[in-house]
């Protein structure tokens, strides 16, 4: 295991230098991985865990036709290779729990009678198992239970490991009850593509997850975008250039000079004025939402978040209200400018991206 130094911080770092793709075929050479979910992370993983040349099986329940067909377009095989939920969950010795967080409590009373004694129950995400006394999921103590996280949607685990560039993943190991856990759970980390795998534990997965999901990575983007859009809308900007300041610039074109190289990189190859003023606001900004990722953090922490995701995503009018939800964001004028902005990108561009994510979920990326 490499030792890397983040920022005076030295953490072990698993890659497939230290843990190669043959390595894991042995470790997994008598295993069947059942997949349970075929929805966002069940086929990415499947598909390049099946590329790699391990056993694999998907468990799907036929009444969820999207999934069911998604399946089959992938080339899944019923009576083979693909199966309902509790036959799959039965043939499987690891069994890779990847249907949404409300989903797994709902499949556990079918799934949990076939957790029989050296099998390992896998996760994707440390929600279930942290907040075990709420999702009422407690394994039993005679299997592994062992969780592999990317840092990525399944359509990024899916595009990366087409390109060979691999996903970032955090990996923990819950309960060894084999003395083999934490090499099985490495072993599935590399057959579904990791790059390099950090080390962390189920409750620092979900605390981080959960966080970033709600702010950075996704809701305070996109507060953050909606409130400058408006502001220069307000000014008489046109929805056209209030786009292209707003999420045009920094999607195409800044975000990705962070990439590669830093902030501090990104900031020296700006224009002097874009650099003084970024640097000049930066701090006013933190100031401004660190409460407000503090009072998130808090919540995460203590579970409230948890029981708020249990109770809303549990109601029977869940996806009607979540459809109308999503719709209010696409109809609004922000996004609506972002679809014109991106139909005069250019035709390769597009196809390049749609043939690199061909075959992941059914959708465009």
């Amino acid at each position: 295991m490499a030792k890397i130094d983040f920022g005076g911080v030295v953490e072990t770092v698993v890659t497939r230098k230290e843990f190669p793709l043959a390595k894991a075929r042995r470790v997994l050479k008598d295993e069947v991985i059942a997949i349970i979910g075929y929805g966002v992370q069940g086929p990415a993983q499947a598909l390049n865990l099946k590329d790699n040349g391990f056993n694999v099986i998907i468990g799907q329940s036929e009444a969820f036709k999207r999934d069911w067909d998604r399946a089959l377009a992938d080339g899944w095989k019923p009576g083979k290779t693909l199966f309902d939920i509790e036959e799959a969950a039965r043939r499987g010795t690891i069994v890779q729990l990847l249907v949404s967080d409300a989903a797994q409590r709902i499949v556990w009373p079918t799934i949990r009678p076939h957790l029989t004694a050296g099998k390992a129950l896998y996760f994707s995400h440390g929600f279930s198992i942290t907040y075990r006394k709420q999702t009422g999921m407690i394994p039993p103590k005679d299997i592994d239970v062992i969780m592999v996280a990317p840092k990525g949607s399944g359509t990024s685990v899916r595009r990366n490991f087409l390109s060979g560039a691999g996903i970032n993943s955090s990996y923990a190991v819950f309960q060894d009850a084999t003395g083999r856990a934490e090499e099985r759970c490495l072993a599935v980390g590399i057959g579904i593509g990791s790059g390099y795998l950090f080390p962390t534990t189920f409750e620092h997965e979900v605390f981080s997850d959960l966080t970033g999901e709600r702010g950075v990575l996704m809701g305070a983007l996109a507060g953050v975008m909606e409130a400058q859009y408006e502001t220069l809308r307000a000014h008489g900007h046109s929805p056209s250039e209030a786009f292209n300041e707003t999420v045009e610039e920094l999607t195409q074109s800044l975000i990705r000079l962070v990439d590669e190289n830093g902030m501090d990189w990104m900031f020296s190859n700006c224009s002097a004025t874009a650099q003084r003023g970024a640097l000049d606001w930066a701090p006013r900004f933190k100031k401004a939402v660190l409460p407000v990722f503090r009072e998130l953090y808090e919540c995460v922490k203590s579970g409230a978040e948890a029981e708020r995701v249990i109770r809303v995503c549990g109601r029977p009018d869940y996806q009607e209200r979540l459809s109308k939800e999503l719709a209010a964001i696409r109809d609004s004028e922000m996004w609506r400018a972002g679809a014109a902005v991106r139909a005069l990108r250019p035709k390769e561009k597009a196809r390049a991206i749609t043939k690199t994510t061909k075959g992941i979920s059914g959708r465009k990326y």
